[in-house]
């Protein structure tokens, strides 16, 4: 069984434009998000720091199961593994007829 490095893709569009036959403007933004390394303080308990060198998070179930939300190298949840989002816009214009 192979792992996958998680990722989660959002999309949003938006349509902008007026009703007097002028241009059109369509913008689309495409967030990608990645899980990189563990954060998760494993001493805190003794007043310590210790880390446990997971470098990137990796599923240990399929998207949708509860196993998607636990790391498959470390053990731990997502949420302690540093959230990279990468941001792309794209426009496009319509000139008018």
């Amino acid at each position: 069984m192979g792992f996958e490095m998680m990722k989660k893709r959002q999309v949003v569009y938006k349509r902008e434009g007026s009703g007097r036959g002028s241009s059109t403007t369509s913008s689309s933004v495409v967030r990608n998000v990645r899980y990189g390394e563990c954060q998760k303080n494993h001493a805190a308990n003794i007043g310590g720091y210790a880390v446990d060198g997971c470098r990137e998070f990796m599923a240990s179930g399929e998207e949708g199961t509860n196993g998607a939300l636990m790391c498959a190298a470390c053990g731990c949840h997502r949420n302690f593994h540093r959230r990279e989002v990468q941001t792309e816009v794209v426009c496009e214009y319509s000139p008018p007829n």
